[in-house]
């Protein structure tokens, strides 16, 4: 047996994460298929009620592995490296290729335990008549697979370019979200005139396994009004995503094996070097230069805040602007699409498209950002010399969540330029617009302070981020699960009550999106969301109080 893949299994089994994740699974399996067991003496032998849990079931399964399982192989190999002993397995006798099986072994041994798990909960659909279907049970289970070779190589990838671990995890979290959802876009954006191109982009779609899960539990042709993936979503997905996953894999077993144990420092090339395109090109990229003398810090300005700007890569002023900028663009040519009707999806369904923009980026970007804000600190051994300086407990905090907040609220108002184009053409949904940007004021500030917390209760930034991004797929996806089950298995109550929950569903509540505006969820959502932000820092607090003290 491969011992990189005994040691990473045994220790990611021991831990209390992977129990916990194990056992809430399997509990919430089984609770969904009890909701929908037959009692009284009555079946329903049409397998409706089947094939209702098996949507939910299928749709759960995938969310969890987009969201749980790239927390592993995001760090598995940049944690060797910032511990120093990549530099022995590579010297060992074990091959490059080796230690990458041992490594991707490992990411995918818990993934298969994990869906074990569910074995009994599958099981009791394909009893209640979930295989009726053109897919069913094992279609379903093929295409969580490829997702999770997918995933796993995807991350793996990243994490062998990357040079810390919350940069790793963010990077991954972001390709793994581009992966999943930016072929959709690709297939419902492409022309249809040419059957060539048709063809391209039902391939390019197939890159997601969205699709795939879909056609396995019989939901082949919803999504976007006009548009149908078709049938062999699955068997297109298992190759295209093989394929690229064997690509990824040679990608990282080659840079494992090219690895230097001494990485120089690049010389760099001077600007007046490079040519007229590039240096055009840097003016564009550039418009804050960051090598530049920084000014003295004010005496009315947090040096906490200012330290985390100038130390953290993404707190830069020009990376910020590049996200900011990028955004804007997005978020203009959804507006544009809504005024022209190129699509003809409607301007409810545009908005609710800008506000999941904002959730997706507000999802991936604030746990990353606030996830390392202490836990970091104490991994380097620097929160000591922070608890020596004359700043108080208070000042810290405060410092800290700002570095955090002010990229958050950047993104924010980069979409602020379509929601004015969408008001300049419908200027009766304008109070509707400021509804929905206070539904994801509450968002960010929910992520924000989830990440920070996490970062407070954990040491390493990793369990830290990776906690946090959990505890907001709790929060923000889960509900989103029993959305999907509407009606059957879940009746409208449960649906309102659990959506009340989910500051997302609220904001596309408020956006009158489609399949949400019948649902009143302001201000219960509100009210909740900022009850959970009290907590939250009320534990922040305590926790930078306690590790402030002496020890």
């Amino acid at each position: 047996m491969n011992p990189i893949i005994r040691r990473e299994l045994l220790d990611l089994l021991r831990t209390r994460k992977a129990v916990a994740i194990q056992v809430g699974l399997a509990a919430a399996t089984a609770v969904l298929v009890l909701a929908r067991w037959p009692s009284g003496g009555v079946a329903d032998l049409g397998g409706a009620a089947g094939l209702q849990v098996l949507r939910v079931y299928g749709y759960g399964l995938l969310a969890c592995l987009l969201l749980v399982l790239p927390a592993f192989p995001a760090t598995a190999i940049v944690r060797e490296r910032v511990r120093g002993t990549l530099a022995l397995l590579l010297n060992s006798p074990l091959t490059p290729a080796r230690i990458y099986l041992g490594k991707l072994g490992g990411a995918l041994g818990f993934t298969a335990l994990l869906l074990l798990m569910t074995v009994q909960g599958a099981a009791a659909c394909y009893a209640l008549g979930g295989s009726s279907v053109s897919g069913g049970v094992g279609l379903l289970y093929a295409a969580l697979a490829g997702a999770a070779v997918q995933v796993s190589t995807l991350g793996l990838f990243v994490s062998g370019r990357a040079q810390t671990t919350d940069g790793a995890l963010r990077a991954t979290y972001a390709a793994v979200l581009g992966v999943a959802f930016g072929p959709l876009l690709v297939y419902h954006l492409a022309p249809r005139e040419v059957s060539a191109l048709d063809a391209l982009a039902s391939w390019a779609g197939a890159l997601s396994p969205v699709p795939a899960v879909m056609e396995a539990v019989g939901h082949g042709g919803a999504g976007v009004p006009g548009t149908d993936y078709g049938s062999g979503a699955v068997a297109r997905y298992l190759v295209v995503a093989g394929l690229s996953s064997l690509g990824l894999a040679g990608l990282t077993v080659r840079g494992l094996a090219r690895a230097p144990l001494d990485i120089a420092r690049p010389p760099g090339v001077m600007t007046d070097d490079r040519s007229r395109a590039a240096r055009a090109a840097r003016r564009v990229l550039y418009v804050v230069d960051p090598r530049r003398r920084s000014r003295p810090i004010g005496r009315w300005v947090n040096p906490v805040m200012v330290k985390e700007f100038r130390s953290r890569k993404f707190g830069r002023a020009n990376w910020t602007l590049r996200l900011v900028a990028l955004t804007a663009v997005l978020s203009l040519g959804l507006s544009v699409v809504a005024a022209v009707g190129a699509l003809g999806w409607g301007v409810e369904v545009i908005g609710g498209a800008l506000v999941l923009l904002q959730a997706a980026l507000l999802l991936l970007f604030a746990p990353s950002l606030a996830g390392g804000l202490i836990s970091t600190e104490r991994e380097s051994g620097t929160w000591t010399l922070l608890r020596t300086t004359p700043l108080s407990p208070g000042a810290i905090l405060r410092g800290k969540l700002a570095s955090a907040a002010w990229p958050v609220l950047l993104l924010l108002a980069a979409t602020f330029p379509g929601y004015f184009v969408m008001t300049t053409l419908n200027p009766g949904s304008a109070a509707r617009v400021g509804t929905v940007l206070i539904c994801l004021a509450v968002t960010a500030a929910f992520a924000v302070l989830a990440g920070a917390a996490a970062s407070s209760l954990f040491k390493a930034t990793a369990a830290a981020t990776a906690a946090a991004y959990l505890a907001l797929a709790v929060v923000c996806v889960g509900p989103l699960l029993v959305w999907l089950g509407r009606d059957a298995p879940f009746g409208r109550r449960t649906v309102e009550a659990a959506l009340t929950v989910d500051p997302i569903a609220a904001a596309l509540a408020a956006a009158d999106a489609p399949g949400f505006a019948e649902y009143d969820l302001l201000p219960g959502n509100w009210w909740v969301i900022g009850g959970a932000c009290l907590v939250l820092l009320a534990v922040l607090a305590a926790r930078t109080r306690r590790l402030y003290r002496p020890e």
